[in-house]
């Protein structure tokens, strides 16, 4: 299904803010594509100083004196990209041209059933001339793509008056991509923001040009194929065609974990391989009103559209499988090139955590101020003085950047809940209640407030560190973003040997048992709802016992549905039998759950 200007089957995701804000500099010149955060100008600013001295490039400060400081930074950023990137694939070119060597180092990465790989051995075989023009015709560089998290929307203002929405967080992140010369993609995470969605009208590289190409191309991350439908509809009203739908499982992921309401992967990759053309369809006769209301040529076809999808996979098997039987684009591989430094900026103690953290060193956190369950792993340097500041009694976040200063509770600007402003008010009314209920409760509660960590800083600092940048403020260590499949790698890894085991011709995991992808999903949805159920012991509505009836329901379609898969399908014909006993198992536990009442983790 890959096209033939893509070299490669997977992708590596956004990560955190500062995890992958210079990966397409470290491996965009070999094919790979790769995703930037543009949440944070701060760091986007202070990465274009680094590499603009690292490459002897001109560079002049974009400070906050200018009104749209943050849209001109991240466009000065993506243009600095794009000319790093073609720089180095120009020159990566004329190696591999040059050196047979270093040619078949490059081929030996490539996916096994590639094209270009085929195409290149042949050559190499005969001793053909041909293979010089063929390079030069065929090779391409991995995309520069960006992501945007459209709940990052922050109102700004100029002292205490509200700026237009234009100079939102994510308006402004928007603009800076839409204004920069890359030939990419945004993709738009955490649902839909309407407000954001129709400002993209403004912007011409989101519209075909006469040939039918798009110059900035839309995509939309889902966890299942209504979000699809309903956001790429949206869109399509307004002229904008959605590229690629990026298919994420809910639990079973790095960062910010969306969980659905028990609708697990594998069947949710199966109804988009069923109703794709269904997608296309409806998506296309929406558009092309839009497009005759503003003048532009209708392509005589729909455009094409992606499906990929990302969470939780680790083997080549795994990833042969998702490209085959659901017949996908490319497979995200996000928490296993945490461990790769030349693909992320992790800083060496933070990379040596994760390597050692085992499969109960991995959970799903309430460290996000934005109240949505986060992975991430037990004993990062932010976890260490962030209770050094509790145990001194001045818990939470001198808030420096400000991004997620969301909560409008007690100021119309927005504050964030891991400040120490906002925490302060908060254990000021536990304080003041606090003879009138118990201890364990109000133990309880103070955990509920000071655990909030501030991202804005925790998930940036890596890069400071590793690149030698100055961090200045309030020490407040690194908060790390790993999915919970990074528990079965134990190691630091060559880019060379990731690539290489992607595609099954090298193994970087231990011999330890490593659950399914699917499996292991499922577990998550299992215990994510006893969770749920618990957390609500003291109370419990009709309306809750409703959501977990169906949200048991669907998780026992999904294993029906896993039942069958995994005892018709070729791919599992060595795996059945084993696959199949931990399937029941996980079908036990699951029926032990009683929806009607509430039980205990």
């Amino acid at each position: 299904m890959t096209d033939k200007n893509q070299m490669h089957t997977f992708h590596i995701p956004v990560m955190g803010l500062a995890f992958t804000i210079d990966s397409p500099i470290k491996v965009a010149a070999l094919g790979i594509s790769s995703v930037v955060s543009i949440v944070d100008d701060e760091l986007i600013e202070k990465m274009r100083a680094f590499y603009s001295q690292k490459f002897t490039l001109p560079y002049n400060e974009i400070t906050k004196k200018i009104r749209d400081y943050r849209a001109s930074r991240i466009t000065a950023y993506l243009n600095m990209m794009d000319e790093i990137v073609t720089s180095k694939f120009n020159a990566f070119k004329s190696e591999i041209i040059n050196s047979k060597a270093e040619l078949e180092k490059y081929i030996s990465t490539l996916p096994n059933a590639s094209e270009f790989k085929k195409n290149i051995q042949r050559f190499i075989d005969e001793g053909t001339e041909s293979i010089k023009n063929y390079i030069e015709e065929n090779l391409c560089p991995g995309k520069i793509d960006v992501n945007i998290m459209t709940k990052l929307d922050k109102d700004n203002f100029e002292k205490d008056e509200q700026l237009p929405i234009m100079y939102n967080d994510a308006h402004a992140a928007l603009r800076g991509f839409a204004n920069s010369t890359l030939n990419s993609s945004v993709v738009l995470s955490a649902g839909m923001n309407p407000r954001l969605y129709s400002y993209m009208e403004n912007f011409t590289d989101f519209y075909p040009d006469a040939l039918g190409q798009i110059k900035k191309k839309i995509i939309i991350k889902v966890s299942d194929y209504r979000s699809a439908m309903v956001q790429g509809s949206f869109l399509a009203k307004k002229g904008i065609w959605v590229s690629e739908f990026r298919i994420e499982s809910g639990l079973n992921c790095g960062g910010h974990a969306f969980a659905t309401d028990g609708f697990l992967m594998g069947p949710v990759l199966e109804e988009f391989k069923e109703k794709k053309s269904q997608l296309i369809q409806t998506m296309h006769e929406l558009i092309v009103k839009a497009w005759n209301d503003k003048n532009i040529t209708v392509p005589a076809a729909p455009l094409s559209i992606k499906v990929t999808a990302q969470g939780g996979v680790g083997t080549a098997e795994e990833h042969g499988f998702l490209l085959d039987h659901y017949q996908l684009d490319s497979v995200g591989w996000g928490s296993p090139f945490l461990l790769v430094p030349e693909a992320t900026t992790v800083d060496a103690s933070t990379r040596m955590l994760l390597a050692k953290a085992k499969e109960e060193d991995f959970y799903l956190s309430n460290i996000s101020p934005l109240g949505v369950p986060f992975n991430t792993v037990k004993g990062t340097s932010n976890d260490h003085w962030k209770q050094v500041r509790i145990d001194a009694q001045v818990a939470g976040s001198s808030c420096p950047k400000k991004h997620l200063a969301l909560s409008k509770e007690y100021d119309k600007q927005g504050v964030c809940t891991a400040s120490k402003k906002y925490q302060d008010i908060k254990l000021a009314e536990l304080n003041a209640v606090s003879g009138d209920i118990s201890v364990p409760e109000y133990e309880e509660r103070k955990t509920a407030i000071t655990e909030k960590s501030c991202l804005c800083v925790g998930l940036a600092n890596s890069a400071y560190m590793e690149n030698d940048v100055p961090v200045k403020g309030q020490q407040q260590g690194v908060v790390i973003c790993p999915g919970p499949n990074l528990a079965y790698f134990d190691k630091e890894v060559s880019l060379s040997a990731m690539t290489k085991h992607i595609y099954g011709n090298e193994n970087v995991l231990p011999d330890a048992d490593r659950p399914h992808m699917f499996l292991k999903e499922l577990k998550m949805y299992i215990d994510n709802l006893k969770k749920e159920m618990a957390s609500s012991l003291k109370s419990t509505t009709e309306l809750q016992i409703k959501k977990w009836k169906a949200y048991k329901t669907n998780l026992e379609a999904g294993i029906a549905y896993y039942e069958n898969l995994f005892t018709t399908s070729i791919h599992f014909a060595t795996a059945k039998k084993k696959l199949l006993v931990q399937l029941k198992e996980s079908k036990a536990l699951l029926a032990e759950i009683e929806t009607g009442v509430t039980i205990p983790v």
